[in-house]
């Protein structure tokens, strides 16, 4: 299969499998239905199917995974009281959360041999809900760029089109998603990392309030304040699975001390009507294509349709977007990015570009750009209090305004899923989606159907901190509304609302 080549479709009687949600397949397992065994082996052949263009999955746990599904059908069969809510149903982790057994290299070469021997803390409560794992997925280097390309895994590639890129950097666990090979997958996001890969590959995504889920057992791991800025959460074919999931992961681990234990809502409890929806068209900073402009449109009248009071404003500080994310992280972490890159080696940024020009370096070029520009005072000043004030202001703010029934429908990116490396010549780009995690708010990822190109557009759902379930209750209410996911083996089509 050349990268020219559109994905398969999948055998035929694995379709129904590879489009259900994890909702569904607990309701068919419980009626027998379908089996445990059945569905795993479908999302099996559906990886050993796409990876070799994708390049999503770069370890694969395939007969621990088998094990498990007879186990689970065998509790099934016995028609256990006690069963975890999410038994059977299987899943992917991102390469940086720690899985006993497996790797967890984070994209940094020297780490190529790493073994996890313990579970992150989100791992182990997907494990305990009872999913089963397939695998890890594909990230970018120290998780902190939008291609998903590393010197350990090499580049994952867009399941609609794969010369486009799959955002970073749980983009291997957006692409495995968007292919169809995997129904729910775990990513984390400080700066975009689960909502860009969902957009760019068609799917849902949720980064949770800040402090909801802990982020124990992640390498890197951001610290101080910046641990509430670090959201772990869901990637989902479907929308109904992403309350489950924040459901499992959320709550305090006795080792994260930004995590909260808060009370969570219900979006089956949320009437659209009483929403009051606020779309803001753009940044004022970088402009938006039209076509996704027309979809955070058309999913501002699907809310109308349904009785929301929809407005139409602008955000004047998020013009600052760049600044306030960068200052208040800097502010808040000790371990600098260029600390993380060495490893605690000796080389010199000199060296590497050095290398890199001989095409020996074991870096890729954007890290090296990072921490080179990390410490530049025109990128983050000596004096960074100005700005975080002005970012804790803007977050309060942002928070009463939403209050317990408001949202705010904004733009993930500029445009759909750009070519590979071409994100470094606008590398502001992703400051749509960081600026919420610095402000710590909630914020859904909704795929809008495919533009002319056979591309996912998609807008951001934003709502008040630990309101996370109206963000998502939109997501169900727009995925009814506007088709949600587009599985990439149909013929592409554009969005049914262009």
């Amino acid at each position: 299969m050349t990268l020219n080549t559109p994905l398969p479709p999948p055998v035929a009687a694995d379709s129904g499998y590879l489009r259900a949600s994890a909702t569904e397949m607990v309701a068919a397992y419980r009626t027998r239905r379908w089996s445990c065994r059945d569905v795993v082996e479908a999302h099996i052949r559906r990886i050993l199917q796409v990876n070799p263009a994708i390049n999503a999955v770069v370890e694969c746990c395939f007969e621990d995974a088998r094990n498990q599904a007879r186990a689970a059908d065998a509790r099934y069969e016995d028609d256990d009281p006690d069963l975890p809510p999410l038994l059977g149903v299987p899943c992917t982790i991102k390469e940086s959360f720690s899985v006993i057994g497996m790797r967890r290299t984070s994209g940094l070469l020297v780490r190529k041999d790493y073994v996890s021997d313990t579970d992150a803390t989100a791992v182990a409560r997907l494990k305990a809900a009872g999913t089963i794992i397939l695998g890890t997925t594909n990230v970018s280097e120290l998780l902190m760029w939008m291609e998903s390309s590393n010197r350990v895994y090499g580049r994952t590639n867009n399941p609609y089109n794969p010369k486009r890129i799959v955002g970073g950097s749980s983009g291997g666990e957006g692409a495995v998603v968007g292919a169809g090979a995997s129904p729910i997958g775990l990513g984390a996001d400080i700066g975009g990392s689960i909502r860009l890969p969902a957009f760019f590959n068609g799917v849902f995504g949720h980064k949770p309030t800040g402090g909801l889920v802990p982020a124990t057992g992640q390498y890197p791991i951001a610290e101080n304040d910046a641990l509430r800025y670090l959201a772990s959460g869901p990637i989902a074919r479907r929308a109904t699975d992403l309350m489950p999931m924040v459901r499992v992961l959320a709550g305090p681990d006795g080792v994260d001390p930004s995590t909260r234990d808060r009370a969570l809502g219900d979006p089956a409890s949320v009437d659209i009507a009483d929403l009051e929806v606020t779309v803001v068209r753009g940044n004022g900073l970088r402009n938006v294509s039209a076509d996704l402009l027309r979809a955070q449109s058309a999913a501002a009248a699907a809310l109308a349709r349904r009785g929301a009071a929809v407005r139409y404003t602008t955000i004047p500080e998020f013009k600052h977007s760049l600044d306030i994310w960068s200052q208040m992280l800097s502010a808040a972490e000790e371990t600098t990015f260029r600390d993380m890159l060495r490893e605690g080696r000796s080389e010199s940024l000199t060296g590497a570009y050095a290398k890199l020009l001989l095409k020996r370096s074991p870096h890729m070029l954007p890290a090296m750009v990072l921490a080179s520009a990390e410490k530049l005072p025109l990128v983050v000043p000596a004096d960074t209090t100005p700005m975080v004030d002005y970012g804790r202001r803007l977050r309060d703010r942002l928070a009463r305004k939403l209050g317990s029934n408001g949202v705010l429908l904004f733009p993930p990116y500029t445009r759909t899923a750009p070519r590979h490396r071409m994100p470094v010549l606008t590398p502001l780009d992703f400051t749509y989606t960081a600026i919420f995690n610095a402000l710590e708010l909630p914020v859904t990822m909704v795929p809008l159907g495919l533009d002319r190109h056979g591309l996912p557009l998609g807008v951001q759902v934003v709502a008040a901190h630990w309101y996370d379930h109206n963000a998502i209750a939109c997501a169900v209410a727009l995925e009814t509304a506007l088709g949600g996911w587009v599985p990439p083996w149909r013929e592409p089509r554009e969005a049914a609302w262009a």
